[in-house]
């Protein structure tokens, strides 16, 4: 794989040199184990920069054990989650939450990635009926599974219906800097200014080569983080070494963060004109799927790093075998399938154009 420009996640990718640097930095003679120590102080310098005063970073090391951590701090025993239907949390966590936590997770659709207030507002009639689930924390990605942007108003939206009836409101921001990117915004202004009690915050998707956070903007509406960190097998003895990472990613003098993300975004919109000019032509041609159909079409917005093509299986196969990438799920025919590209923070323009070049040839 190596050399081959690869756009099936951004978990391909490899780690920053900058990050690589800074594991080197940090790798200077003995420090305090469990995150006692002057890398995990500095995170937490910086976290308190972006997030605000009263933010909290707990470093872990993977995405799925800092939403499991975050929901089981938010939530009592017999509290439940509310995520949408295409929820990572839901679909690719192997039930981890149900597992590890005993959390019950409550789907509603979300079409386009998002859910919305009158999407989840159904299950407040649980609300204090022992029979039912309780919904006491509502779980959105920022950005979606789809690649979808959730605006400020839209969460906040969110935030404030969900705290009218006592809910909880986390984000899981595997990719909130790609968010914040498309948006202009920073990450207090995406999630602390908005009202968010917890975040799972991702580095790994953005150049990180291990880790993630768990970060408390609400101290009030957690409880034992700091034992169910440990319980759910988060807790990094040489925490140094994730807390450099995560720091020199936010580190405010450069804010890698944001030049990573702005970057991934920006392949991706580069692929979504191509596709969008190859689907123009194929459709001026006459050239349609036997249905009626697109043979090529991208049914939502690409407004972080990643495009969700519809196109013929033979054609995916074709491109997958030069440039590799998964599917997403079937087509509306069987022959069409929707696929995922993923565009990471190393990815180039001349990449991109290859990948365009090998789609327009299995076109032929």
């Amino acid at each position: 794989m190596t050399g081959v420009a690869a756009f099936a996640s951004d978990n391909y990718a490899p780690a920053h040199p900058a990050i690589l640097d800074a594991v080197v930095a940090a790798n200077d003679g003995h420090a305090v184990s469990y995150g006692d120590d002057p890398w995990t102080e500095r995170l937490a310098e910086v976290v308190r920069h972006h997030f605000g005063d009263q933010a909290v970073a707990y470093p872990v090391f993977n995405g799925t054990g800092a939403n499991v951590v975050s929901l089981a701090a938010l939530l009592p025993r017999w509290g439940s989650a509310i995520v949408t239907d295409a929820a990572h949390l839901h679909t690719d966590e192997n039930g981890a939450p149900e597992r590890v936590a005993g959390i019950k997770l409550l789907t509603v659709d979300a079409p386009a990635g998002r859910m919305h207030p009158e999407s989840f507002a159904p299950y407040t009639l649980n609300l204090g009926d022992p029979h039912r689930p309780q919904p006491l924390a509502v779980s959105l990605t920022q950005s979606t599974e789809l690649g979808t942007v959730y605006s400020a108003a839209e969460v906040r939206g969110i935030v404030e219906t969900a705290h009218a009836y006592g809910m909880r409101v986390h984000v899981d921001g595997a990719r909130l800097a790609n968010a914040a990117a498309h948006l202009g915004l920073s990450l207090r202004e995406m999630t602390t200014d908005l009202g968010v009690d917890v975040l799972s915050f991702g580095g790994t998707k953005n150049g990180v080569m291990l880790g993630e956070a768990v970060v408390v903007l609400d101290p009030g509406a957690v409880s034992g983080i700091e034992f169910l960190r440990k319980t759910s097998m988060q807790l990094a003895s040489k925490m140094r070494y994730v807390s450099a990472q995560l720091t020199a990613l936010l580190d405010p003098d450069r804010d890698l963060w944001l030049e990573n993300a702005s970057a991934s975004n920006a392949r991706a919109a580069r692929m979504r004109a191509g596709v969008d000019a190859l689907a123009a032509e194929l459709a001026a041609d006459g050239r349609t799927h036997e249905s009626g159909a697109p043979l090529l079409h991208v049914a939502y917005p690409t407004q972080a790093n990643v495009v969700f093509p519809t196109l013929p299986r033979l054609v995916a196969d074709t491109v997958r075998a030069e440039h590799p990438f998964y599917d997403w799920r079937p087509g509306p025919y069987p022959d069409l399938v929707e696929s995922r590209w993923m565009c990471s923070w190393d990815t180039t323009d001349d990449d991109v154009d290859a990948f365009l070049t090998a789609l327009r040839k299995a076109f032929g």
